[in-house]
């Protein structure tokens, strides 16, 4: 896409050294980069509508099918990198804390009285 532009840029040097061209010629290049450049353009931006059009005519079901091999694709790639990682660490439990009292000690207390 690039290369139908022209920068135009040439030293001093290389524009005395070369003859210069007739008027006509000159026309012609310029015609012909100008054309290069709007024809460019106008791919773009059909391109542009094509796609566009393509996404609102694409039925629903296909849409949530796209949608939904996307989303499991991404939760795979995600499970192998952070499956590594929770392997790794192991679950703690916590520990039990002091003020919290069973029904075992409740009942042998409720005895003794």
């Amino acid at each position: 896409m690039d290369d139908t532009k022209q920068t135009g840029e040439h030293s001093p040097e290389t524009q005395s050294d070369q003859p210069k061209k007739p008027l006509g010629e000159q026309i012609t290049e310029l015609v012909a980069t100008a054309a290069g450049v709007l024809a460019e353009g106008a791919v773009r931006s059909v391109a542009k509508r094509v796609r566009k059009t393509a996404a609102k005519k694409t039925p629903v079901p296909l849409k949530k099918a796209a949608q939904a091999a996307t989303k499991a694709a991404k939760a795979k790639k995600a499970a192998k990198k952070g499956g590594r990682k929770k392997a790794a660490k192991k679950a703690r439990k916590p520990a039990p804390k002091k003020g919290a009292k069973t029904k075992a000690t409740k009942a042998k207390k409720s005895n003794r009285r």
